[in-house]
């Protein structure tokens, strides 16, 4: 009896083994204001080598072994509120968005860019990215360029490009395109060698009922774009996708290990590997896999459950988990991940 007890538990400790073997692991460690964060909502991440930048809500924190660091208005930064970050790997400068303005912080200087001393389009800036000389600027507005070398600005909105809706959420650099996740607008292309535009679209309009799944946009409704590999990945409110340039593969919570269709910031690893920045936790697809790392809904306890092909729910024993489950950025150092919350930064330690 003892040993057909054994067994079973043997078999249980087998299954559990190959259902996760294929998601990552992580025991995480979370910083609040209890321990350095000037504020404990933290609307982007970025790592800059063993350094780490935070955009909270009320300054940009610098995490550099273990010592942080506050930029604040009192500084020069555009505005306390720092909604989204971007590296320019040449020169090592930190892109910071802004609830007011764009700030550029390089060799401990501050420049800061506003609807009032440059090119901004909008003050309120919701992504940024760098492409070359280029740095390119989603605002509340449109879209704008800011030539580095030249310094001179490029502005795109309604009249001189497909978006309908201005308010410009998220974008990402290809090394011959950029894309704008456009709020009401769907996804936007811009080829530039040809200074062409694209508009893609919910096949289905702006409705929350699929009705042509994998046929286009899973919806208008944009809030963030990844471009990796030739490949780009875009959340909405009402779900993700993923689109290769021919075909498109949509993601819901009805047909997919996603916690919630309430997808806040998307970041792709590959062509087949992404992560989902939700409501209702922090969601990792491997191509055929699914992990969610959260507090859980219901205790507050860590948990992890990992989906398999098959759609077999797995609940991982973990003793930690992110600062909270509404997700707002993720960015990777190696094999470790940081992670935006709405209740403070947490470091994802990889666990071999």
């Amino acid at each position: 009896m003892l040993f057909a007890a054994f067994l079973i538990i043997l078999l249980l400790v087998s299954s559990l083994a190959a259902h996760s073997q294929n998601v990552p692991h992580y025991r995480f460690v979370n910083y609040t204001t209890a321990n350095g964060l000037p504020n404990n909502h933290v609307y982007s991440v970025l790592v800059d080598g063993d350094r780490i930048w935070a955009g909270t809500d009320d300054g940009l924190a610098e995490l550099d072994h273990g010592h942080w660091k506050i930029y604040t208005p009192a500084d020069g930064l555009a505005q306390q509120a720092v909604l989204s970050l971007a590296l320019d790997p040449r020169t090592g400068a930190v892109w910071a968005g802004t609830m007011g303005g764009l700030s550029r912080i390089s060799a401990g200087r501050i420049d800061t860019y506003t609807q009032l001393n440059s090119g901004l389009s909008n003050n309120v800036v919701y992504g940024v990215a760098v492409q070359g000389d280029d740095v390119w600027a989603a605002t509340a507005a449109g879209a704008c360029r800011l030539n580095t070398r030249t310094g001179t600005w490029s502005l795109y909105n309604e009249r001189n490009t497909p978006m309908r809706e201005i308010w410009a959420y998220g974008v990402s650099a290809a090394p011959d395109k950029v894309y704008f996740a456009i709020w009401g607008s769907g996804l936007l292309e811009y080829t530039q060698k040809t200074h062409a535009w694209d508009i893609y679209t919910d096949p289905d309009g702006e409705n929350e009922i699929v009705l042509l799944k994998d046929q286009g946009l899973i919806h208008d409704i944009t809030s963030s774009v990844s471009y990796v590999d030739g490949v780009v990945w875009v959340s909405t409110y009402f779900g993700d996708s993923h689109y290769d340039g021919r075909y498109w593969h949509n993601f819901l919570t009805k047909d997919s290990g996603l916690p919630s269709n309430f997808t806040n910031y998307i970041k792709g690893v590959d062509r087949n590997r992404a992560w989902f920045c939700t409501d209702k936790g922090l969601a990792y697809y491997d191509g055929t896999n699914w992990a969610v790392y959260r507090p859980s809904l219901a205790t507050g306890k860590p948990e992890m459950l990992v989906r398999d092909a098959a759609g077999r729910v797995t609940s991982i024993p973990v003793t930690t988990a992110p600062a909270h489950h509404y997700i707002l950025g993720i960015d990777f150092q190696g094999n470790d991940i940081w992670v935006a919350t709405a209740h403070g930064l947490s470091h994802g330690i990889y666990q071999p």
